[in-house]
Protein backbone atom coordinates (compact mmCIF):
# COMPACT_ATOMS: atom_id res chain seq x y z
CA UNK A 1 0.00 0.00 0.00
CA UNK A 2 1.23 3.48 -0.86
CA UNK A 3 2.05 6.05 1.82
CA UNK A 4 0.82 8.85 -0.46
CA UNK A 5 -2.61 10.42 -0.19
CA UNK A 6 -3.88 10.82 -3.75
CA UNK A 7 -6.81 12.71 -5.17
CA UNK A 8 -8.58 9.39 -5.67
CA UNK A 9 -8.03 8.60 -1.97
CA UNK A 10 -9.59 11.96 -1.10
CA UNK A 11 -12.62 11.14 -3.27
CA UNK A 12 -13.01 7.77 -1.55
CA UNK A 13 -12.50 9.12 1.98
CA UNK A 14 -14.98 11.94 1.38
CA UNK A 15 -17.51 9.44 0.05
CA UNK A 16 -17.00 7.22 3.11
CA UNK A 17 -17.08 10.05 5.69
CA UNK A 18 -19.90 12.18 4.25
CA UNK A 19 -21.97 9.44 2.64
CA UNK A 20 -22.60 11.45 -0.54
CA UNK A 21 -22.32 10.08 -4.06
CA UNK A 22 -18.91 9.56 -5.68
CA UNK A 23 -19.68 12.12 -8.38
CA UNK A 24 -20.55 14.74 -5.74
CA UNK A 25 -17.33 13.90 -3.87
CA UNK A 26 -15.29 14.44 -7.03
CA UNK A 27 -16.93 17.83 -7.58
CA UNK A 28 -16.44 18.77 -3.90
CA UNK A 29 -12.74 17.82 -3.70
CA UNK A 30 -11.90 19.33 -7.11
CA UNK A 31 -13.69 22.55 -6.13
CA UNK A 32 -11.51 22.90 -3.05
CA UNK A 33 -8.37 22.52 -5.16
CA UNK A 34 -9.69 25.04 -7.71
CA UNK A 35 -10.30 27.58 -4.94
CA UNK A 36 -6.79 27.04 -3.56
CA UNK A 37 -5.17 27.39 -7.00
CA UNK A 38 -7.12 30.57 -7.82
CA UNK A 39 -5.96 32.12 -4.55
CA UNK A 40 -2.34 31.12 -5.22
CA UNK A 41 -2.56 32.65 -8.71
CA UNK A 42 -3.88 35.87 -7.15
CA UNK A 43 -0.93 35.89 -4.73
CA UNK A 44 -3.10 35.36 -1.66
CA UNK A 45 -2.03 33.58 1.50
CA UNK A 46 -4.27 30.61 2.32
CA UNK A 47 -4.84 29.88 6.02
CA UNK A 48 -6.71 26.76 7.08
CA UNK A 49 -7.56 26.81 10.77
CA UNK A 50 -5.93 24.00 12.80
CA UNK A 51 -3.98 22.88 9.70
CA UNK A 52 -1.60 25.61 8.55
CA UNK A 53 -0.82 28.38 6.07
CA UNK A 54 0.19 28.26 2.42
CA UNK A 55 2.00 31.27 1.02
CA UNK A 56 3.52 32.24 -2.32
CA UNK A 57 7.13 33.39 -2.07
CA UNK A 58 9.35 34.83 -4.78
CA UNK A 59 12.74 33.17 -5.12
CA UNK A 60 15.55 35.24 -6.59
CA UNK A 61 17.79 34.23 -9.47
CA UNK A 62 20.81 32.32 -8.20
CA UNK A 63 23.74 30.23 -9.34
CA UNK A 64 23.39 26.49 -8.93
CA UNK A 65 26.05 23.83 -9.33
CA UNK A 66 25.80 20.31 -10.74
CA UNK A 67 27.35 18.17 -7.96
CA UNK A 68 28.77 15.62 -10.43
CA UNK A 69 30.35 17.93 -13.00
CA UNK A 70 30.65 21.05 -10.80
CA UNK A 71 29.25 22.99 -13.78
CA UNK A 72 27.59 26.22 -12.68
CA UNK A 73 24.28 27.29 -14.14
CA UNK A 74 21.87 30.14 -13.46
CA UNK A 75 18.61 29.14 -11.82
CA UNK A 76 15.92 31.62 -12.84
CA UNK A 77 13.71 33.46 -10.38
CA UNK A 78 10.37 31.84 -9.70
CA UNK A 79 7.44 31.71 -7.33
CA UNK A 80 7.09 28.78 -4.92
CA UNK A 81 4.37 27.66 -2.53
CA UNK A 82 5.51 27.31 1.08
CA UNK A 83 3.62 25.63 3.90
CA UNK A 84 3.81 26.41 7.61
CA UNK A 85 1.91 23.99 9.83
CA UNK A 86 -0.28 25.30 12.65
CA UNK A 87 0.79 24.73 16.25
CA UNK A 88 -2.09 22.28 16.58
CA UNK A 89 -0.87 20.20 13.60
CA UNK A 90 2.73 20.34 14.79
CA UNK A 91 1.69 19.01 18.20
CA UNK A 92 -0.37 16.22 16.60
CA UNK A 93 2.52 15.14 14.36
CA UNK A 94 5.11 15.22 17.13
CA UNK A 95 3.06 13.25 19.68
CA UNK A 96 4.59 9.85 20.17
Amino acid sequence: MSNNLTRQNLYDLTHKELGISKSECIIFVDSIFEILIKNFEAGNKVKISLFGSFEIKQKKTRIGRNPKTLEEKEISSRKVVTFKPSKFLSKKINRQ
